[in-house]
């Protein structure tokens, strides 16, 4: 069979399309990122994303069949089947799910990237994960099922601290001497002492936190990290801070004041950005825009000028 792969992530290689890749090529596949020119047996879709546009919107896929997966379309295998009406649609399966990624569809990236685990306890309603993976954090994997040597790891796991297994998932990061990106962040309200000596342990470029809730304060989190990790510039403590969900700009202001106070560097994440006002987007580019955030450290003289 002739197989084409279509992902709308441009920026970052796609797992489930590698994991198809190595599938499909086991079998004696000829597999490939989509070409629209080309007629193919078989594409498999991958969106990450709910706005963004779908394989066929600006051109005809010359293929006998289609199977579309990933967030983007739906989170739960039942409601792929609503959407599209066909069981083909979902998730994949483990035989799939648990292969060795075929990183040779993305040459440009020397990284290895994949799950240890899965599963968040927050539910926090502006998050898919609860929905999708559920609300318990577990592990999935072992790190040899996606890294063979490579120097960097990026990991997806949404709130790895939280599973159960995470002392010992640290020890394996910290064992491959790679260097780790946790990319979605973790935990802060669950570190410890324990588990901050083992992060040390860890060749991480930046940790990533997170400050989703102005109506819960975890500053004290914040300074119980900063105390223990043997991380001490702020460039490399970096915490999202979620707006236009369910604060005032009174309460960003308070979190990104605190957080600098603390060591760490905000970093704003808009919630619909496409439809939040200009106030939002100001305060998001006075924030992000390191050489703006230092040179005016208050947002208020920022909107004066």
């Amino acid at each position: 069979m002739k197989i084409g792969l279509w992902s709308d992530c441009h920026n970052f290689p796609s797992l489930p399309l590698m994991k198809l890749s190595a599938y499909h090529k086991r079998r004696g596949d000829e597999v490939e990122l989509l070409d629209h020119i080309k007629h193919y047996d078989l594409v498999y879709a991958s969106k990450v994303f709910s706005f963004t546009e779908d394989i066929e919107s600006r051109a005809i896929v010359n293929a006998d069949e289609i199977r579309r997966g990933g967030t983007g379309y739906c989170i739960t295998v039942k409601s792929c089947k609503e959407i599209f009406d066909n069981s083909k649609n979902q998730s994949l399966p483990d035989y799939i799910e648990h292969i060795y990624p075929d990183y040779s569809l993305y040459p440009d990236y020397k990284y290895a990237v994949g799950f240890l685990t899965r599963g968040c306890p927050r539910g926090c309603g502006f998050c898919v994960v609860g929905k999708k993976e559920g609300l318990c954090s577990r592990q999935v994997a072992d790190l040899p099922e996606f890294w063979r040597g490579q120097k960097e790891i990026k990991l997806l796991d949404p709130n790895l601290l939280a599973c159960e297994n995470h002392e010992q998932i640290l020890k394996q990061l910290s064992d491959s001497k790679a260097s780790v990106d946790f990319t979605q962040g973790l935990d802060i309200r669950l570190v410890n002492p324990d588990n901050i000596a083992l992060l040390n342990n860890i060749k991480i470029k930046v940790f990533h936190f997170a400050w989703d809730n102005p109506k819960q304060d975890l500053t004290d989190y914040f300074k119980l990290f900063a105390k223990h990790t043997n991380i001490k510039s702020d460039s490399k403590k970096s915490v999202y801070v979620l707006t236009n969900y369910n604060s005032t700009i009174d309460e960003d202001l308070y979190r990104i004041y605190t957080l600098r106070d603390l060591g760490y560097l905000p970093y704003l994440m808009i919630y619909q950005k496409e439809t939040a006002d200009k106030q939002h987007r100001d305060l998001q580019r006075w924030c992000n825009c390191r050489w703006i955030f230092r040179s005016c450290p208050r947002f208020e003289d920022y909107k004066n000028r």
